[in-house]
This record gives structure tokens, C-alpha cells and sequence, in this order.
């Protein structure tokens, strides 16, 4: 059974940081892409960040200069640093990858969320 775990949500002043956990666990053979997601109340979910197995991000403008993703490919893990928040980035974030399970099996998987309110 393979699937993913997020940890590190909560409640954060505006202009706080938090950094979001995610562990993919179970009989992985690599894993590929690997995003952080958000889902707001009455909204999409969207795509916040990205980074390759070689590291290499990509960010949604509105959280460029704030948010970091990292990965460690050793430990099956991603991250995401958000630091400066603000009260917009108050949302569900979901971990999702893309993970094979075989030499010729990928699939894409999602965590079960943990939620980051930013409020004073």
C-alpha cells in the first residue's frame, strides 16, 4: 500500500512561517514529480509548487519569494517552507506525487491534507 503523509499545519499569525511535511511510505520503486497543492474554502484546489527528482522547482506567482519546496530523494520526502504568510494562503494543502510502483508502473498519488490557517 503506498501513501503519503503530511504533517505540519496550523494556525499562524500573518507574516508567520510554517513548514509542511510529507513522507511517502510503502513499496515504492522512485518516485518522480512531486507538488504541493491547496484547496481553499469555495475554491479549486490549485497548484502551488513542483520539483523534479533533479531539484528543480517551479512556483505559482503568488507565492514566489515566500515558499520553498525541497525533496530527499533517500527518505522519499518533500517539503514546503512557507514563510511571510498571509491570510489568502489559508487552505487544505495536499501533497501529490508521481510514483512508480514498478519499472513500468506510475501512478499519481495524494496525501489526505492538513490544514494552515493564517489569522491574528
Amino acid at each position: 500500500q503506498v501513501q503519503l503523509v503530511e504533517s505540519g499545519g496550523g494556525l499562524v499569525q500573518p507574516g508567520g512561517s510554517l513548514r509542511l511535511s510529507c513522507v511517502a511510505s510503502g513499496s515504492i520503486f522512485r518516485i518522480n514529480f512531486m507538488r504541493w497543492y491547496r484547496q481553499a474554502p469555495g475554491k479549486q484546489r490549485e497548484l502551488v509548487a513542483t520539483v523534479t527528482r533533479g531539484g528543480i522547482t517551479d512556483y505559482v506567482d503568488s507565492v514566489k519569494g515566500r515558499f520553498t519546496i525541497s525533496r530527499d530523494n533517500d527518505k522519499n520526502t518533500v517539503s514546503l517552507q512557507m514563510n511571510s504568510l498571509k491570510p489568502e494562503d489559508t487552505a487544505i494543502y495536499y501533497c501529490n506525487a508521481d510514483m512508480m510502483t514498478g519499472i513500468l508502473r506510475e501512478d499519481t498519488y495524494w496525501g489526505q491534507g492538513t490544514q494552515v490557517t493564517v489569522s491574528s
